[in-house]
């Protein structure tokens, strides 16, 4: 199963140093029961950039809480067991901050990862400014919830896993 793991790019480059994603749990984004219900399509492309959506929200997340983080949402595509991931890990079911979570057991090799999708640079203000407003947004702001939703405007970068030097360097 291909999962989406939010992350920030120190949390990447721990991963890089350490070879692992982990210790677990981690929480991930996947095509889930809930992913397919609440975005009404059967197309498995569409399915999963839905998924890599909600965890480069997850990661916007991550980054408002570490002040020292640059401001790039980190997105690290892996494939693990089907086994090794719970839907609806919290039983939130159609919540809408929980759709298409999953929580994945145990520690995940590197060299299970895919890719990695970053923002691009004309993206970093963008998500700075989304970072800041998101604690205004999520208490009903619509002022910074429209500058949080500016961050979505910006796709991620598809990059190799021999880039990853070159994105935390």
């Amino acid at each position: 199963m291909r999962v989406y793991v939010p992350l920030t790019l120190p949390g990447l480059a721990a991963a890089h140093e350490a070879g692992e994603l982990g210790p677990g749990p981690l929480v991930a984004y996947a095509v889930t029961p809930g992913l397919r219900e609440w975005y009404v399509s059967d197309d498995i492309e569409e399915l999963e950039y839905a998924a890599l959506g909600r965890a480069a929200s997850a990661s916007l997340r991550l980054i408002a809480g570490d002040p020292a983080a640059e401001r790039r949402r980190v997105v690290l595509a892996v494939d693990v067991a089907d086994g090794a991931v719970t839907a609806d890990p919290d039983g939130r079911g159609m919540d809408a901050g929980a759709i298409g979570e999953v929580r994945v057991e145990g520690a995940v090799p590197l060299k299970r990862a895919a890719a990695v999708h970053a923002d691009a640079d004309d993206a970093l203000e963008d998500v700075k400014a989304a970072a800041d407003a998101l604690g205004a947004a999520d208490q009903g702001d619509d002022d910074a919830q429209f500058t949080v939703d500016g961050a979505e405007d910006h796709e991620l970068l598809w990059f190799g896993m021999q880039e990853i030097p070159g994105l935390i360097g």
